[in-house]
């Protein structure tokens, strides 16, 4: 039986770009066992993806950081006795683990004077192409095809309930229809205006909508500047459910409105309608790739010609250009569909 191990990048919309990696190798390899290296931030994503037997976790901040860490990582890798490695992340470091872990092949993109730690150099693409085509290329150098190129997560049932109980005891029924707005991200620049989510929200509530606001804990300060001034407040559930409660509640939407970010990939690798709001980084490579139906929102402004990652910004101009009547058309848009 071939053992196959897939090096998965760090963040939670990368992860889920390269989900469709994992059954188009199932498909290739029928009989294969199929192991997906991560950090600890994405495992209950990868645990979501179909055709992953199994979540071998790099915590590079805790166990294996450092030489010792590494080594034992590398030990453990050895003893797994992989056949193949496709590396995703582009980093020496994995490069190196892979390596000395006595895998046979290993694939993947060159970068950073790695060639002599591969077997299989991947060309490298154009930067303009979507990231998840720039994943899916690793295995298709291989001559894996890619059929399916859409995005999917599996909600496991017992956490739909366990998110129906969250909701109805914050008032939401089980019959109840919700809509998710996400007001935050990992960086600033491509948040939405706080005020823009407000105005949303508050006339969403007027329509009779169950607004619920997830996020982290970081994102509870955000999220009372945009609830602020309401006085029908929406539902918050920011620090109070993990990652896979996240999908299940994203699921359960009748939409999500959100900026281009983890969890709006998140909702729509699970099948949810959603709205995404871009401004800084670009439809064409971090745009939906979701088997729900989606629209984004997104308008040129002159200096986001490509993604911008210009972080001292200081009027966020592409953000502030979508604004709220567009975002409650597409709305209406979608509910109507």
């Amino acid at each position: 039986m071939k053992k196959i191990l897939v090096v998965n990048m760090n963040w939670i919309g990368d992860v889920i770009f390269s989900s469709p990696i994992f059954p188009a190798l199932q498909q290739a390899y029928p009989q294969a066992f199929i192991a997906c290296m991560a950090v600890p931030r994405v495992q209950s994503v990868v645990e979501s993806i179909p055709g992953v037997d199994e979540v071998i976790i790099f915590d590079e901040q805790g166990k294996h950081k450092g030489v010792m860490g590494k080594i034992k990582l590398v030990m453990e890798l050895r003893s797994r006795h992989f056949d193949i490695a496709f590396l995703l992340h582009r980093s020496i470091t994995r490069a190196l683990l892979v390596f000395f872990a006595g895998i046979p092949q290993r694939v993947g993109y060159v970068t950073k004077n790695r060639a002599v730690l591969l077997t299989h150099i991947v060309k490298p693409q154009a930067r303009t192409i979507h990231r998840s085509d720039e994943y899916l290329g690793v295995v298709e150098s291989f001559g894996v095809p890619v059929v399916d190129r859409s995005t999917r997560l599996v909600v496991r049932e017992e956490t739909k309930r366990a998110v129906d109980v969250i909701l109805e005891k914050e008032g939401i029924g089980g019959q109840e229809k919700i809509t998710v707005v996400h007001v935050g991200a990992n960086w600033e620049l491509k948040r939405w205006p706080a005020e823009n989510f407000t105005r949303l929200i508050k006339t969403l509530m007027e329509q009779g909508v169950n607004v619920v606001i997830p996020g982290t804990p970081e994102d509870i300060p955000l999220i009372q500047r945009v609830i602020a001034t309401l006085n029908n407040k929406p539902v918050v559930l920011a620090g109070k459910i993990n990652l896979k409660h996240l999908m299940a509640l994203m699921q359960r939407a009748q939409f999500v409105v959100s900026s281009d970010s983890g969890p709006l990939h998140l909702a729509q690798a699970v099948g949810a309608n959603v709205i995404g709001l871009y401004g800084p980084t670009r439809p064409e490579t971090t745009g939906l790739r979701g088997w729900g139906q989606g629209m984004i929102l997104h308008k040129e402004v002159g200096c986001n010609a490509q993604s911008c990652y210009y972080l001292q910004c200081p009027d966020n101009i592409c953000m502030q250009a979508v604004s709220v009547p567009e975002v409650l058309d597409a709305v209406r848009q979608i509910q109507s569909a």
